[in-house]
């Protein structure tokens, strides 16, 4: 009899498209370890040093922060991303670290990079709109958003407490959202260990 091999580790990176100190986005994230099986482990990367996005800066020496980003997406197996909306859309600094991201264009770290995206706001709408955009600025880098309900948390300073998430309903249907992103990222890495 043969026993199946432990499932092999999985790295995962989280991104706020916010850099406020109490970010509830932040929050968010910060609490998604324990829904994870124990293979998996999740790094949460800050954006608040990287520069604006300069095309005189994107060449042989790009900026430090922004080299350790791409780093940070190309080691990961799958990306989380956990925004908010500002004006009826993305914040600047993610669309930022995206632009930067996504280059050279057509192969950067993010090109084929499963990523599950989340939005979270205070009001009623938990961040839908700005949502919309994320998927599409990551599918225009060749990444692959995962096609589900959306995750839009609503009312989300009600639902943290202590810096952490703790509406159960709410973190159900994330968990279903990152066992899907694992699946995803696992079937993928088959997929090019095939090839």
């Amino acid at each position: 009899m043969t026993t199946a091999s432990p499932p092999s580790p999985l790295r995962l990176l989280a991104i706020s498209g916010s850099i406020r100190r109490a970010s509830h986005c932040t929050a968010v994230l910060r609490s998604l370890q324990p829904l994870l099986p124990p293979e998996a482990t999740l790094e949460l990367f800050p954006l608040d040093e990287i520069p604006l996005y300069n095309a005189d800066l994107d060449g042989d020496q790009p900026p430090a922060a922004v080299v350790q980003l791409k780093e940070a997406i190309k080691s990961a197996d799958g990306l989380i991303v956990c925004s908010p909306e500002y004006n009826y859309g993305i914040p600047g600094v993610l669309k930022n670290a995206i632009d930067w991201a996504s280059r050279p264009g057509f192969a950067s770290p993010l090109k084929g990079k499963p990523a599950l995206i989340m939005t979270a706001s205070p009001g009623t709408a938990g961040g839908v709109r700005a949502q919309a955009q994320i998927r599409d600025a990551l599918a225009a880098t060749l990444a692959r958003p995962l096609v589900r309900q959306h995750i839009a948390i609503a009312g989300v300073a009600t639902r943290i407490q202590e810096g952490q998430l703790v509406d159960k309903p709410t973190l159900d249907i994330i968990q279903a959202g990152l066992l899907e992103l694992i699946e995803e990222s696992r079937w993928i890495a088959t997929r090019s260990a095939e090839t």
